[in-house]
Order: C-alpha cells, then sequence, then structure tokens
C-alpha cells in the first residue's frame, strides 16, 4: 500500500509559498520603484548641477574673453597713439634739422655755424627729453588702463574661489 499525502495538507503550504512568493514580489517591487525613483532624482539633480556648472564656466569663460578683448583694445589704441606721437615727433625734428642744414650752410663764419649747431643740439635734446617722457606717461597710462579689464576678471576669479571657502 501507498500511503499518498493528503491533499489538505499540500494545498495550505502552496498558497503559503504563494503568499511568501507574491509578498516578496510585492515587497521587491516596491523597494525596486524606490530605488529607482531615487536613482532617477539623483541622475536629475547631477545633470541640472552639471549643466548649471558647464552654464557658469561658460559665462565665466565669455567674460575673460571680454575683458582680454577689452584690454587689447586699450592696448591698441594706446599703440596707436604712442606711433602717431612718435611720427610726429620724427616729423617735426626732420623739419628741424632742415632748417638747422639751411641756417648752417648760409652761416658766413665759423663762430656763426657753431652757433647753429649748438641751438640745434640743445634744442634737439630738450625735444628728446620732453618727447621721451611724454611717451613714457603714455605707455604707464596706456598699460595700467589695459590692465583694468584684466585685474577685475582676476578678482572675479578669485572672490568665485573663496567664496565656497568661506561658506
Amino acid at each position: 500500500m501507498t500511503q499518498t499525502p493528503p491533499k489538505s495538507k499540500g494545498k495550505p503550504m502552496k498558497d503559503t509559498v504563494e503568499t511568501i512568493t507574491a509578498a516578496g514580489a510585492e515587497y521587491a517591487q516596491k523597494h525596486y520603484d524606490r530605488f529607482i525613483g531615487a536613482s532617477k532624482e539623483q541622475v536629475e539633480k547631477a545633470s541640472a548641477t552639471a549643466f548649471k556648472s558647464y552654464e557658469d564656466i561658460s559665462k565665466f569663460s565669455k567674460e575673460n574673453l571680454d575683458a582680454t578683448v577689452a584690454a587689447t583694445t586699450i592696448f591698441a589704441k594706446g599703440f596707436e597713439t604712442i606711433g602717431k606721437e612718435w611720427m610726429t615727433f620724427a616729423q617735426d625734428a626732420m623739419e628741424a634739422s632742415a632748417q638747422a642744414a639751411k641756417a648752417l650752410l648760409a652761416a658766413r663764419t665759423l663762430r656763426e655755424a657753431v652757433d647753429v649747431q649748438t641751438d640745434w643740439a640743445k634744442t634737439s635734446f630738450d625735444k628728446v627729453v620732453a618727447e621721451s617722457t611724454k611717451l613714457s606717461e603714455i605707455s604707464v597710462k596706456v598699460a595700467n588702463e589695459a590692465a583694468e579689464p584684466i585685474n577685475a576678471r582676476f578678482n572675479a576669479a578669485i572672490e568665485k574661489l573663496l567664496k565656497p571657502m568661506a561658506a
């Protein structure tokens, strides 16, 4: 005689397994959804932060480029001014030399020739010193003005770097 297990004992076991499986699946689904939701939220936050950082870096780079362009423009205009001043000085010096040469050729005595030469040399030296001073002042002014936009960007960069440290 073979003994078969009673049917009533097998069914409750099957129900219990199905209940545990269903509860486990429900639990897994619930935590999976929570995990996926949290992961999605983290990815969205990270993406937003990355895009914000990219926008900040892009804006910062554009401001740096604008400052460089402004400094270069100031520098170029300054050198244009210096070039014009130098050309005016050179032209005046050539005219003064031509007049001195005419006066030297018109001199009747050696003393007159020496006086013309001495006056021309003294005047030329004074003009060179005055023009050098003027060009130095223009150069310093141009250098300071051209450095202003770069210094402003440098200060902005330092502030931006120090702000997170202070917080």
